[in-house]
This record gives structure tokens, sequence and C-alpha cells, in this order.
């Protein structure tokens, strides 16, 4: 053995001329609150129930989208409308009580893809981290869409029609 192996010098030379190859490389790391990631055209994030033009929930509570979850997170109540209430409901059945538990979601769309209505999209929102278990289900009051604050999906639709031809 050398002196120049004894004190491993052709390794410390190694070592250093691979960190500073790193200086000047782009980082693959960002600083989240800073920096927001891009996302993905096709990211499928938080679900939303969509309204139609008139402010009339679309969900029929057909079911479709609870037999299609394949993590089986989505339950629904259905309910027949009563008089007075064609404002709020688009057709005669209406689901009374809507829930998808996120904890148990895998985000696979597929109760986007098997709701004849249109009624149910995965959005680029994201999942709000919670302290509690129960607040991963998500109810009508969460997945609704407000008439205010109204979530875009059509780009969504396109790529749905665009597949499928």
């Amino acid at each position: 053995m050398t002196l120049k192996e004894k004190i491993y010098l052709p390794a410390v030379l190694g070592g250093m001329k691979i960190t500073f190859s790193h200086f000047f490389k782009k980082p693959v790391t960002t600083s989240y609150p800073e920096k927001k990631r891009e996302f993905s055209p096709v990211y499928r994030g938080r679900h939303v129930l969509k309204r139609d033009d008139e402010g009339r929930e679309r969900c029929t509570a057909c079911g479709l989208c609870a037999l299609a979850c394949p993590a089986e997170a989505i339950t629904m109540v259905a309910a027949e409308r009563k008089r007075g209430e064609e404002h709020l409901y688009r057709e005669e059945k209406y689901a009374e009580n809507y829930e998808i538990n996120m904890l148990r979601c895998i985000f696979c769309g597929m109760c986007e893809e098997a709701c004849p209505k249109e009624a149910i999209f995965l959005t680029d929102r994201l999942v709000m981290p919670e302290h509690l278990r129960k607040e991963f289900i998500y109810k009508k009051d969460k997945l609704v869409e407000s008439m205010d604050n109204r979530i875009d999906v059509s780009q969504r639709q396109i790529k749905k029609y665009t597949v499928e031809k």
C-alpha cells in the first residue's frame, strides 16, 4: 500500500468530485410552502358533487358510483323528492345522505366513470390533513359544490370523451 493510499487520498478526491458535481445540478426537491408543485393534468384529487346550471343537485342516488368503487368507500341513502323541493334536486330521487370515506378511497376515478348523470368528479384539489379519522368521512356538506364557488371540471369531461373515441 502506497503512502497516497494510506492517507485515503484517492477516496477523498473521488468523494469531493461527486460532491462538486451535485452543486451544478438542478435540485430535485421543492420548498413546499413557498413553491407549489405542478400537478399532472390527469391528477385525481378530492371529489365534488356537481350541481346543474340552476343550482340543483345532479346526483340521483342510483348507486352506480358505490357499486363501481373497488375500495367500497362510497355509501348513500336515497330519498324521494317532495313537493316544493324541485329547486333543490333535479330528479325525483336524490341522495339524502352521501358519504365518501377518504381514508378508503384510492382515487381511481371509477365513480366518475360510472356516473350516468355526470354528478361526481375528481378535482385537482387536495384532501386536507385532519387529526381525527371521522373527519375524513366527507358528507354532502363538504362534497356538494356551492353555487358561489363552482369547480370547473370541463377539462376532465373533455379527456373522458377523447379517451372513449
